[in-house]
């Protein structure tokens, strides 16, 4: 990883390490909360525990959601959008631009384990994944040629193709999704963590963590809720007052 693994416990101490870390970079930041260290970085759908494939889920998901929906999704990758959104398997892995977003679901569940704060660079990402933008800071919207190979519907009606995963722009089109300034990564076929990607020998310089000790994420979240991030202010839905 680009660098080692480094304990934080507060927030003080997260900003102190990424102002050292992201000092003179000019690149786009994500990170990605996980309450258990020892997940790696791979997509619901692909963690081996979904008895069904992504068409029948898909199918299935359209099937009864329709009738709910003001809005009809337009194509595939906003269906997928909207699974996520209501926990469905994907392959999608959700990200954010904030550090404090990502940090609270680190904190937050699971309380007996050690947490992580990932780091990604979406752009060296893509670099390792082979795409090559117009301009070396672009990170391509779904809706780009490029991000056609990871339809669903290209996925499941070809088997030869092995591609890495990629980070890309979605619409935040639902008030969840604006409030954790949320991005995503997509996985193709293959089960290839996020930390694993690139050539075989070449450094894994686009991903790095920082871990969370059990006994200091109760710490956290009191310090996350000073600075205004909680439930209500990630969720922003009438289920999450009851967590005031």
């Amino acid at each position: 990883m680009r660098h080692p693994d480094e304990p934080i416990d507060s927030v003080g101490a997260l900003v102190q390490r990424l102002a050292v870390h992201l000092a003179g970079l000019e690149a786009p930041v994500w990170f990605r909360g996980q309450s258990k260290s020892e997940w790696p970085l791979v997509p619901k759908l692909l963690r081996g525990a979904v008895p069904h494939s992504e068409t029948y889920l898909i199918s299935h998901f359209k099937q009864n959601a329709t009738l709910l929906l003001q809005q009809r999704p337009k194509n595939d990758f906003e269906w997928l959008f909207l699974m996520q959104h209501h926990s469905m398997p994907t392959r999608l892995l959700d990200w954010t631009e904030s550090p404090l977003v990502a940090l609270y679901f680190a904190v937050t569940k699971n309380l007996t384990d050690e947490g992580a704060l990932w780091v990604l660079l979406p752009t060296l990402l893509n670099e390792k994944s082979n795409y090559r933008p117009d301009y070396p800071l672009e990170i391509p919207p779904f809706e780009e040629e490029d991000m056609h190979s990871y339809l669903p519907k290209t996925v499941a009606g070809e088997h030869r193709s092995r591609l890495f995963p990629m980070a890309a722009i979605a619409p935040r089109n639902n008030s969840r999704m604006q409030s954790q300034q949320g991005v995503f990564t997509i996985s193709h076929r293959e089960n290839t963590p996020i930390e694993d990607v690139g050539a075989v020998g070449a450094a894994r310089d686009h991903v790095w963590r920082f871990t969370i000790a059990p006994a200091v994420k109760t710490t956290l979240s009191l310090e996350l809720k000073i600075l205004g991030i909680s439930r209500f202010q990630l969720f922003p839905e009438l289920d999450s007052l009851s967590h005031i």
